[in-house]
């Protein structure tokens, strides 16, 4: 489950040009605009990541004129990525005692349960929303990346032979074949079937029950759909299409390394998402790697990039870095 607020310590403070009332404080790898004086280098806060939901409690009512939103049927503050006097500030803040959490608090203690924190989640167009079987299945693991921010740099400065993969800006879908069931799945659900929806459209167009049927294996295919009524369409594509991030292989518990899922994809005729660097050395710095996250689409080179995902040869290494020019131009 992802920390959308946790203790953390401030590791630097840097003044803001022309600003007297803000300064800027780094936490982990994230930079956040503070209220000048209010922590020091050492301090503890509760640190809210970009995405976070807030609930409505007088000590956020700050935010509401720039993050109120609705999610659902519920009221609160979505944090975002946004430049404040030139800089780039992304999440929140806080004194531990104006949320009346103890000092003692350890660093890296997860609060967002106790806060009654939620992950912000856009509104669902229809033809994506599906009927629920169930929960996501167990046996697979969610698609979801570990921000670069979030990491030790020391797992991933310089490391060498990576492929770095276009972030698509769609929706995740997981296909799966497990023990003569088959399986489509959502970000979080498994879907029953049903017509005009988006994912088993997708499933039926490149026939995937039979296609993992014939691999006489138990295998899942997780991928991103783009195309009409998803995200804007801002791929320009005229109906529903699936690119593959990764095949995993259920009885082994481990996702194919590279050639493995080229082989996979190969064999099954599927479309693997964009690869912008093959069997590079990632840079020393976290400004460096995020610049490298910036660029076109490949898939479409009007729009920019969501980002990139990077991962080693062998899966033992897999994180995102999310373009900060696309994180400030999100309108959701």
């Amino acid at each position: 489950m992802r920390k959308l607020a946790s203790i953390q310590e401030v590791r630097e403070i840097k003044p803001i040009p022309g600003a007297d009332l803000i300064e800027m404080a780094v936490i982990k790898g994230w930079q956040v605009v503070i209220k000048k004086g209010e922590f020091e280098i050492g301090n503890k806060g509760v640190y809210f990541e970009i995405d976070s939901f807030l609930p409505i409690q007088e000590q956020y009512e700050f935010l509401r004129k720039s993050s109120y939103k609705i999610m659902g049927e519920e009221e609160g503050f979505r944090l975002r990525t946004v430049k404040l006097r030139g800089q780039i500030s992304q999440g929140l803040l806080l004194p531990l005692n104006s949320l009346g959490l103890s000092a003692d608090l350890e660093t890296g203690t997860d609060v967002t349960e106790l806060l009654g924190v939620k992950k912000y989640e856009p509104p669902i167009p229809a033809q994506l929303a599906g009927d629920i079987k169930s929960g996501f299945p167990s046996f697979i693991p969610k698609t979801d990346e570990e921000r670069v921010q979030n990491l030790d740099p020391e797992l991933w400065i310089g490391k060498e032979n990576l492929t770095g993969r276009e972030k698509l800006d769609g929706t995740s879908a997981t296909f799966y074949f497990n023990s003569g069931g088959y399986g489509v799945c959502s970000r979080n659900w498994e879907l029953k079937p049903q017509e005009g929806n988006t994912y088993w459209i997708v499933s039926k167009d490149n026939n995937l029950e039979t296609k993992l049927q014939q691999t006489n294996r138990n295998l899942a295919i997780q991928g991103e759909i783009v195309g009409p009524g998803i995200q804007g369409n801002v791929y320009k594509f005229n109906k529903p299409e699936l690119f593959v991030f990764t095949i995993f292989d259920i009885d082994n518990y481990r996702r194919l390394n590279e050639e493995e899922m080229n082989e996979v994809c190969e064999e099954l005729g599927l479309r693997q998402v964009p690869i912008v660097y093959d069997n590079i050395s990632l840079p020393n710095s976290l400004e460096e790697l995020l610049a490298m996250a910036e660029g076109k689409s490949l898939l479409n080179p009007k729009v920019n990039r969501e980002g990139l995902v990077f991962r080693t040869e062998d899966q033992s290494l897999s994180f995102k870095a999310i373009s900060n020019k696309f994180l400030l131009k999100q309108k959701d």
